[in-house]
């Protein structure tokens, strides 16, 4: 089974093209020069970038652990099951003699080494072994991608467990907690004693002891890495894969410097570990087995190592930490996340605030010293204090795109941009002081009005802020509002030049960002929207439109009742068509504290939830900043007049990347 990269149809295996949508399945696109190349080819002929699907594979001769370690949860087999040896699951594995470069893993030949295998170092833990290979049957289906999909649908597993590789169970197991430290796994398979996983290519990350001995890298940041080590345990500990965080060339950072893992190696069945000890003749980066007990210890110690690898002297607190480590003071990954949370408050003492969320009351994604808010599996959350980061932003990227639609014969949008960006370079620290405005507008009165309307809106504004806002200060609320009945005034007193009355009264629509640094203010009126998605929270609504069923909504009627009148979708406010006293514009103001994509769309895109319908497979990618956003606003352009089309269509994509604030925190 093909599924198209575009609308992620499936397709019977033997198509060349997309049934649903026409995309081709046997070609795409080279996303640094537009040219046309097989899906197969790992590199563009036209240009020499990298444009094939490239995995990580790991090649293991004895099962890595008992296959009754643990079960996940809801891959159990039936009578009715597809066994997991379909496709390319079937395939016998050959001799790693026989592995050259350009050979293939199985005999469907789908997975093509892209370099030598290499032999494990005789002093390491693992014996498997790992090598970058090509899918050249990218758009194929896998058998564990199917169960995955099955378990998440609430379907019946298409693969027994039995015919699962013992290693692939800890990915499948722990695939639902969506955590980027752990690489997704794509296939697997096994033959007699062999067996095979095809997980996310990691191998190109950078190093975690790279960055760890680099004099620009704080002690926050440090304390930072060692917090996201101890989030990173307790999700590990029930799969026996703690080794994992244990052997420093697989610790990875990824494109914002987060603690990554580029595999998963497993515990010995006795889940006894070995204290860390540097082998006199080369850099050793793993554990030797001496029979102790597997506990927290072992983290002391991987951090010792990192210390002394990289050359670095240890600073006062971690000095503490580890030898309380040392000597068992510190027991429980509870009491060590609490020594590292207060450690890192008094190095942040001038902006470090902490809070206690409720059941009631979530905080706003409050960016914290875990790596990604993952609830503890073993510590209730609440029995933990959070300590806040101040962030601070590293990059700042913006697109946009307008479109007539397919049914309009001319566009009434329009919308601008204008930042300001400089980066100043510290000794000590990279700061990027950096604001942005983006306006986008959605007129109506047809011909000659709309355009007018929308343009007209979008210049008040941008002239407004232009002589309004201060250097480095975000503009308050009641500038914002000032800037919003300028606005209308200049519409509203073309309509009353001209006389316009009734529907010949143009007007539009406003959905206005500012930002400044990590603060945001938007501002809007009529149905023009601005969302935000992160990895942490997902895809939100910042605004709520002014239209007749929203209103009823706030009076109380039920979302049913209210969206079942006919005049549901008309605006209660708009600029232009009356003075300011018949528009209330709404201001909000928010923080950047995670990574983060802000979309301004006009309800040409945002119609029929097709953001919401397609956020998984269109925006999540933008999110990554290998992801050009120019040509990501043009997709979304090109899907909503698939989808939508009715209408003008209009999108502004923000990307905001922040890190932690590491100003004024020295060694």
């Amino acid at each position: 089974m093909l599924i198209c990269p575009q609308c992620k149809f499936e397709n019977p295996h033997a198509n060349k093209f997309c049934q649903n949508c026409g995309t081709s399945l046997t070609h795409k696109v080279c996303p640094e020069c537009s040219t046309e190349v097989p899906v197969n080819a790992q590199l563009c002929h036209q240009c020499g970038a990298e444009c094939g699907t490239v995995w990580w594979a790991i090649i293991a001769k004895e099962p890595t652990f008992a296959e009754s370690s643990f079960i996940p949860v809801g891959i159990e087999g039936d009578e009715g099951t597809v066994s997991a040896t379909s496709s390319s699951s079937s395939s016998p594995l050959p001799s790693t003699s026989q592995l050259a470069v350009g050979s293939y893993l199985d005999q469907e030949q789908r997975y093509q080494l892209l370099e030598s295998l290499s032999t494990p170092k005789e002093n390491a833990v693992s014996t498997e072994l790992g090598v970058r290979v090509l899918d050249c049957q990218p758009y194929q289906l896998s058998p564990i991608e199917a169960m995955l999909a099955n378990q998440q649908q609430g379907l019946t597993p298409s693969v027994e467990t039995n015919e699962i590789p013992s290693l692939a169970k800890a990915y499948i197991s722990l695939q639902s907690q969506t955590h980027p430290g752990i690489p997704l796994i794509h296939d697997a398979w096994q033959q007699d004693d062999m067996q095979v996983v095809i997980i996310q290519d990691r191998s190109n990350w950078q190093n975690l002891l790279d960055l760890w001995q680099e004099e620009t890298t704080s002690s926050l940041q440090i304390l930072h890495w060692c917090y996201q080590m101890t989030q990173l345990w307790t999700i590990l500990e029930p799969v026996k894969c703690r080794q994992s965080l244990l052997e420093l060339s697989n610790l990875r950072l990824d494109e914002d410097q987060t603690l990554a893992l580029q595999q998963l190696y497993v515990e010995p069945l006795n889940s006894q570990l070995a204290i860390a000890e540097l082998s006199d003749d080369e850099e050793a980066d793993t554990f030797a087995l001496q029979g102790q007990p597997f506990t927290i210890q072992a983290l002391g110690r991987i951090w010792q190592t990192l210390f002394r690898q990289s050359q670095r002297t240890q600073f006062g607190s971690i000095v503490q930490i580890l030898e309380d480590l040392q000597v068992g003071r510190i027991q429980k990954i509870a009491q060590l996340r609490s020594r590292l949370e207060e450690t890192a408050a008094k190095l942040e003492a001038p902006v470090t605030s902490t809070f206690q969320p409720t059941e009631e009351q979530e905080p706003d994604a409050p960016t914290i010293l875990q790596l990604d808010e993952l609830e503890d599996i073993s510590v209730k959350a609440d029995d933990l204090p959070t300590v806040v980061l101040s962030m601070q932003l590293s990059s700042l990227e913006d697109a946009g795109r307008t479109d007539v639609g397919r049914q309009r014969h001319h566009n009434e949008d329009c919308f601008g941009i204008e930042t300001k960006i400089e980066k100043l370079e510290l000794p000590k620290n990279r700061v990027l002081l950096a604001r942005g405005l983006y306006i986008l507008c959605d007129g109506m009165g047809g011909h000659a009005g709309g355009e007018i309307a929308s343009e007209l809106a979008v210049n008040t504004l941008r002239k407004y802020f232009q002589e309004h806002w201060i250097a480095n200060q975000m503009p308050t609320e009641d500038s914002i509002r000032e800037a919003v009945y300028l606005a209308n005034q200049a519409i509203f007193q073309i309509n009353q030049q001209d006389a316009r009355s009734g529907v010949g009264r143009m007007g539009t629509t406003l959905v206005v960002l500012l930002i400044q640094g990590t603060q945001a203010a938007v501002a809007h009126v009529g149905d023009s929207r601005l969302y935000r998605l992160t990895r942490k929270q997902g895809l939100e609504q910042i605004t709520v439109d002014h239209e007749v069923g929203q209103r009823e909504i706030a009076r109380g009627v039920e979302a049913s009742i209210a969206y079942a009148r006919p005049d549901a979708y008309q605006l209660t406010q708009a600029l232009g068509p009356r003075d300011e006293n018949s528009i209330n514009p709404d201001v909000e103001f928010f923080e950047i504290n995670e990574d983060s994509l802000l979309i301004l769309a006009s309800d040409g895109l945002s119609d029929n939830d097709l953001l919401e319908i397609h956020c998984q497979n269109h925006l999540i990618p933008i999110l990554s900043s290998d992801t050009n956003l120019e040509r990501s606003v043009t997709k979304l352009i090109d899907l909503a007049n698939e989808y939508n089309g009715h209408d003008n269509i209009t999108a502004i994509l923000v990307r905001a990347k922040v890190r932690p604030n590491m100003e004024g925190t020295g060694e």
